[in-house]
């Protein structure tokens, strides 16, 4: 009866040892350790992960599903380099009921100066050449915020996602919201284009935050037929799409401002030369706004159908095709 006894003591002594072992393999306090925090996500995240969790919002531990939270990256940042060490935050010795706030936070209240958020971002990220010219900007001189457009501690950041990017851009820009709706537009609605395609929103050297030097070169990404050079350009269009365009969208076909032929009248003088007579019709008209009923078929692109570009001959001062004496 004693070695059976013995054999049962010495199971459960050996079993013991063993939980011992793996709570020890597990870094679980064993007794007569204090428990040491340890880090979750990002190198040295103890520090606040100790009272910050999944159960906060945002959830703060969802950054280790982002690009900040790949630990395999030297470039990897922690909580502090974002927020500060936020002494005061951690260890409130005055002792208030709520905690005072970290040295930098980033939510739509925060009292933090807009300049000294984006510079928790632009410590790492300007060295980017897409953000090279944010200083100056159009965002950054009306004290846009990066945390306005992006979202840190989750693993989809609508704004880099073309198909929720618009959502993002729409919350400041109504006007374009409501253009992009309109029957002739680019396929930013159904997702095939983004706002960032056309604009770099962190700064560029063309007007209108344009990702090239110009209006036209940023088209010409797309619409490379449209460069040319052609023998006869039409000025126009050489110079600013938009001045027949509106890119975000219209009512009339191919996004133009207006339907041929009012639109193409906003610079050319209605066919029918200093004075055409109707035959049928004892009066006269002259060439100025009531000439516009009678240009052909109301469309100047059924003579002209190459309005972006020629290499077709062209006259200077044509006599009236049409004679109605």
């Amino acid at each position: 009866m004693k070695f059976l006894r013995y054999i049962m003591l010495a199971g459960v002594f050996s079993s013991a040892l063993g939980l011992i072992a793996l709570a020890q393999a597990a870094g679980m306090p064993t007794s007569g350790e204090k428990s040491v925090a340890k880090d979750l996500v990002l190198k040295g995240d103890a520090k606040c992960t100790r009272c910050h969790d999944e159960s906060d919002s945002p959830k703060v531990l969802s950054i280790g599903r982002s690009k900040h939270g790949t630990t395999a990256d030297n470039r990897t940042p922690t909580c502090t380099s974002c927020h500060g060490d936020s002494t005061a935050h951690e260890s409130n010795p005055a002792g208030l009921k709520d905690r005072p706030h970290p040295d930098r936070y980033f939510d739509k209240h925060s009292k933090t100066p807009i300049e000294d958020r984006n510079e928790a971002c632009l410590t790492c990220h300007r060295k980017d050449a897409k953000r090279s010219h944010w200083e100056g900007s159009t965002h950054q001189s009306r004290d846009v915020a990066c945390t306005a457009c992006h979202q840190i501690h989750t693993q989809h950041d609508k704004v880099r996602d073309k198909r929720t990017q618009p959502e993002v851009c729409f919350t400041c820009h109504k006007e374009q919201r409501a253009q992009i709706n309109r029957p002739s537009h680019h396929p930013i609605p159904e997702g095939k284009m983004s706002c960032s395609d056309c604009h770099n929103p962190h700064g560029s050297v063309g007007p209108k935050l344009m990702k090239r030097d110009s209006v036209n070169d940023t088209c010409y990404t797309c619409h490379t037929e449209k460069r040319g050079p052609f023998v006869h350009s039409h000025e126009p269009v050489s110079e600013d799409c938009s001045i027949c365009h509106n890119p975000h969208g219209t009512t009339a076909e191919s996004m133009l401002k207006a339907r041929p032929p009012f639109l193409c009248h906003q610079c050319h003088t209605p066919h029918g030369g200093q004075v055409a007579q109707l035959k049928g019709q004892g009066g006269s008209i002259t060439s100025g706004k009531s000439g516009i009923n009678y240009t052909q078929g109301r469309g100047c692109l059924n003579c002209h159908t190459q309005v972006h570009g020629s290499n077709n001959p062209s006259v200077t001062n044509p006599t009236p095709q049409f004679n109605f004496r």
